[in-house]
């Protein structure tokens, strides 16, 4: 595959991304604390769909939202019947995080057709531009609910089965700002339509800061699995109970932790990154011994059997630790989602695109879970990575220099152009 030749004129515009991260980050929930907080099916998650909707509109671009809530804008090909290029990420967020983490990408994407429209660039393919719905698992527990719907991967039937931490299942939650849940097969991607798929995101790691490169092509992403572990002791008084007798919960929940954490760093686990997210006991009274406690645990690794079988060894030793305390014990899949290996063909094309525009770059993994890790079950996806300062991420201290989202930007717009040249269209001389 050859790339594109530059188009100069397709420079980014550090002010106007800025603006726009700037824009999105002032919708999330007043009082929350610090950072954003804008959480998955949340009126203030369709507020930031409807801010993306507003400004692409004005670019002439046709917008829908789908069943699943993603929100997708159309930029028509000179080709017709051509399948679709397509570009994206999301704009939900963990409680009280950065302005960047999807954002970054779907302001990309919004540069992206800026550029194209007012310099009538004109791909021969349609190009469609994603705001993917709920990526974030903090909510209910499972990641790219949006994606995963377009993918295929997660049906009507599952979102019901879902539910966050106040028993809201993710079906009650579409319900509520407007999407029904009961059409989220038709949300579904037929790969005939699409030709190949790219999502800029920062890196969340320090790979490219400590490297000293402005961009980074991603070639794996990492699997997750998601799991939750209840515990059942007897609450009873601090002062009255001895402690040969105690049935506490929240003592097994800390061995548990450290289990997790021992099990992820000894020699078998090179790469495997294991983490108790969250942990919850009650009833939560500093003179009464925990009762209950549950354990939120998060399995990630480039190895998919090895991901499985280390979720299989926390349960089974978790399982143990909580019997020889005399403490019930009982686990609950949540989520999961195997690795992937992004096809050669877009990675090269990306990597090549980087070379043409001066800009240095290094393939790596992403060890964090992707929209595009899903969207890549129906097309060929790739993925640009831009740097994340001290590796930052899911926290208020985020941040990505905007001169490297421009450098990002202009890759991302460049990469479309050699993809639309590389893949025949009907009626081509090459198709």
């Amino acid at each position: 595959m050859t790339t594109s030749t530059v188009d100069f004129r397709l420079r980014a515009d550090e002010t106007r991304l800025a603006q726009w991260l700037d824009e999105f980050a002032a919708l999330s929930e007043p009082d929350s604390g610090p950072g954003v907080t804008r959480l998955a099916h949340t009126p203030l998650e369709r507020r930031a769909h409807a801010r993306f909707a507003d400004h692409v509109t004005a670019l002439g671009l046709t917008v829908h939202t789908d069943a699943a809530g993603n929100t997708i804008a159309e930029l028509p090909g000179t080709a017709p019947g051509a399948p679709a290029l397509g570009t994206g990420s999301h704009l939900d967020s963990v409680p009280n995080a950065g302005a960047f983490d999807g954002i970054a990408g779907v302001v990309a994407a919004m540069e992206t057709a800026r550029l194209y429209t007012e310099h009538d660039v004109r791909p021969a393919h349609p190009v469609r531009f994603v705001v993917f719905a709920a990526e974030e698992g903090a909510r209910f527990g499972q990641a790219c609910t949006g994606s995963r719907l377009a993918a295929g991967l997660t049906t009507a039937a599952d979102l019901d089965a879902k539910a966050d931490a106040d028993g809201v299942t993710l079906a009650e939650a579409m319900r509520s700002v407007g999407l029904d849940p009961a059409g989220a097969a038709s949300a579904r991607w037929q790969p005939a339509d699409w030709a190949a798929f790219l999502e800029l995101h920062i890196e969340q790691g320090s790979v490219l800061e400590s490297t000293g490169l402005p961009l980074g092509v991603v070639d794996l992403i990492s699997g997750s699995t998601r799991f939750r572990l209840d515990l059942t002791g007897r609450a009873s008084h601090t002062g009255g109970t001895p402690m040969h007798q105690r049935a506490d919960t929240l003592a097994a929940a800390a061995e548990i932790v450290l289990l997790v954490e021992s099990i992820a760093t000894d020699s078998r686990h090179h790469g495997t990154r294991a983490t108790v997210g969250r942990l919850d006991s009650a009833p939560g009274s500093i003179t009464t011994i925990a009762g209950r406690a549950q354990l939120h645990v998060d399995v990630r690794d480039v190895d998919g059997d090895r991901q499985r079988l280390t979720s299989a060894e926390i349960v089974e030793r978790a399982g143990a630790i909580a019997a020889r305390r005399g403490v019930g014990f009982s686990a609950h899949a949540l989520a999961d989602a195997s690795p992937v290996l992004l096809p050669r063909q877009i990675t090269d094309v990306v990597a090549a695109t980087c070379a043409e525009l001066g800009y240095a770059q290094r393939v790596l993994p992403s060890g964090a879970s992707h929209d595009a890790q899903m969207v890549n079950h129906i097309t060929p996806t790739g993925m640009i990575f831009v740097p994340s300062r001290d590796g930052m991420s899911h926290s208020p201290d985020e941040w990505t220099d905007v001169a490297d989202l421009a450098r990002g930007t202009e890759v991302l717009a460049h990469s479309l152009l050699a993809l639309d040249s590389a893949f025949p269209v009907p009626g081509s001389e090459d198709a």
